[in-house]
């Protein structure tokens, strides 16, 4: 998923947060057009923030995965030198 997918669909799901709120609070919708913003700005940082915390997690897991095949080669080759 691209950044910029990640930001609007958590943007978008801002608005709709703030438009179920001002729903159940029988406001009108339109009412206070900055809030709408506010509320799809802190929403878009958060996506923003979870599509660094994937991409870092991915290379973390890289990582990870390439140090334990490099221990179970290693380990593998003092099993055989062994036996």
């Amino acid at each position: 998923m691209s950044l910029v997918a990640n930001i609007v669909g958590f943007s978008l799901f801002g608005l709709a947060a703030r438009v179920g709120q001002l729903g159940i609070q029988k406001r009108n919708i339109l009412e206070n057009p900055v809030g709408h913003a506010i509320a799809m700005g802190a929403f878009g940082f958060a996506g923003y923030w979870a599509y660094q915390w994937d991409q870092r997690a991915a290379v973390l897991l890289q990582q990870k995965r390439a140090e334990i095949a490099e221990r179970r080669l290693q380990t593998e080759g003092a099993n055989a030198k062994s036996s």
